[in-house]
């Protein structure tokens, strides 16, 4: 998916590009120096060593025409340089940034440092889950989990049990942002085994509650009685989310539309295809790679 940076800096740094560079670990492509340090500074939570790489330097050197900047990171990609170092190198040159963002550009690098390759992986997909790339970052735990199994296996040090389970939790969160709600269940219920957080428990009973019929929940929930009182927890905060949404501006418009279907067919079917346009538009972004 292509991505453009929303800013407003002068381009004062090498040239606009034809041919963009795209941030893999981000899916997110950038046209200028200054879209590629806007994009560092927003994102440098989740850089890691694999943006350190003769490609993006290549590019830099060659399409944005910064030849002297390239000569200088060139050394950092074949000596395996600080991560730091490299990131601040191209900040620093471009010059768009004070002293005072830098260094909290620096702050965040080095508490990143402090994580696993696993716990960065896992930021990035969440990240995409964050840009409603569901299904991307569905493949994205997906290889997580079965990278884990590996390690697992083959008896290497794993980080805490607790990350595993965030990371089956949070694919759940994906496959409710594409109604997947049985199968989101599966993955709630599965770290909340691994990890007997109550955020988990909670997600797993709601996402049964949207799976099933009025009928077949109660039925689920006389089948399981040690969820008792979160269930009558759940149907409260049901009851409160729909004293909520009967406040938002959405739900005025639904009712707008239910008397236009009643009273002005033709304004009813426009705003249908208008809505069927952003639903399907949605839909691609969300299953996009």
């Amino acid at each position: 998916m292509e991505m453009r940076m929303e800013m407003k800096a002068s381009l004062c740094v090498g040239e606009y590009c034809e041919t963009a560079y795209n941030i893999e670990e981000l899916e997110i492509r950038v046209y200028c120096m200054e879209e590629l340090c806007y994009c560092l500074k927003e994102n440098a939570f989740l850089l890691d060593m694999s943006i350190m790489n003769d490609k993006l330097v290549d590019w830099i050197g060659e399409e944005c025409r910064v030849r002297e900047l390239a000569k200088q990171l060139y050394p950092m990609v074949h000596k395996q340089g600080s991560l730091s170092v490299f990131v601040l190198t191209i900040l620093q040159y471009v010059g768009i940034y004070g002293e005072e963002e830098l260094q909290a550009v620096a702050q965040v690098l080095k508490q990143g440092s402090g994580l696993s390759n696993m716990e960065k992986r896992k930021s990035q997909i969440d990240y995409m889950v964050e840009k409603r790339k569901y299904a991307a970052a569905i493949r994205g735990y997906d290889m997580l989990l079965e990278t884990w199994s590996d390690l697992e296996r083959e008896g290497r040090e794993l980080p805490a049990g607790k990350v595993r389970a965030a990371i089956l939790h949070n694919k759940g969160v994906a496959l409710t942002g594409l109604m997947l709600y049985d199968k989101a269940a599966e993955y709630f219920r599965e770290a909340w085994q691994a990890d007997p957080d109550r955020s988990h428990l909670d997600a797993y009973l709601a996402a049964k509650r949207m799976e099933l019929t009025e009928d077949a929940y109660v039925a689920f929930a006389a089948r399981n009685p040690e969820f008792y009182t979160e269930s009558l927890e759940l149907e409260k905060s049901m009851e409160q989310f729909g004293r909520e949404w009967e406040q938002q501006p959405e739900f005025r418009q639904l009712k707008l539309r239910r008397e236009w279907r009643a009273n002005d067919r033709q304004k009813y079917d426009a705003e249908n295809e208008r809505l069927i346009t952003a639903l399907k538009n949605s839909y691609r972004t969300s299953v996009s790679i």
